[in-house]
């Protein structure tokens, strides 16, 4: 059975839109594509390692461990040999505390996150794990209780899936954009809903299997 790590924030973790809540993992996108790629007999074993409010290389002022880049080398060092690394990360890049920050800045964190994976110290002999990187799909107007955390989020954000592409192109890792699969939850503009959750997982099941 090959391992799939999934490296992610509260849209992967399945926060339910307007709450506090959570998905469970067959109802979140990385359930959903290990059972459709599984389909009743194991192929891969999805590792979801998603902390809500985890930016791509910023820190968050009030809450402690947010920053990806930290402990990403030993995430990989813990959980491999991997078949594949898929990073979903950027919402949160866009976030009131980064003010300055836009679609550029996000995908130089990604791509600081890639070349972080490939220099893991992983044991000899384990290959260097393939990489997914998809783009959360575009916000819409914060609602709700990520309003004042958010706000603005969906202007800053703007170009994302093509400096995202870009960045990938120039590092020769996969690109997936998640917005030709899903969309951002009309409740609060940031999360998905259960039925967003669903598609993406079917989407990047297919992208997936093929990778592996």
């Amino acid at each position: 059975m090959k391992q799939v790590l999934v490296y992610a924030d509260s849209l992967t973790w399945g926060i339910v839109p307007g709450t506090r809540e959570r998905f469970p993992f067959e109802e979140r996108w990385p359930g959903v594509m290990e059972n459709a790629i599984n389909g009743g007999r194991p192929k891969i074993r999805v590792v979801e390692n998603c902390l809500n409010g985890r930016r791509t290389v910023w820190d968050d002022p009030f809450k402690p461990g947010r920053n990806g880049l930290h402990g990403l080398a030993q995430c990989i060092e813990i959980n491999s040999p991997l078949a594949l690394v898929i990073l979903m990360l950027g919402s949160n890049d866009f976030q009131f505390c980064h003010p300055h920050n836009n679609a550029w800045a996000a995908s130089q964190g990604i791509a600081t996150l890639v070349k972080e994976i490939r220099r893991a110290p992983i044991e000899p002999g384990m290959p260097v794990p393939p990489i997914l990187v998809v783009c959360p799909p575009p916000a819409q107007i914060p609602k709700g209780l990520v309003a004042e955390k958010f706000a603005g989020a969906q202007s800053r954000s703007v170009g994302l899936a093509g400096a995202y592409r870009a960045v990938c192109s120039e590092l020769a890792c996969s690109f997936f954009d998640a917005g030709s699969a899903s969309t951002t939850s009309a409740v609060d503009g940031v999360h998905l809903d259960r039925d967003q959750h669903q598609s993406l997982g079917l989407a990047l099941a297919q992208v997936v299997e093929k990778m592996i």
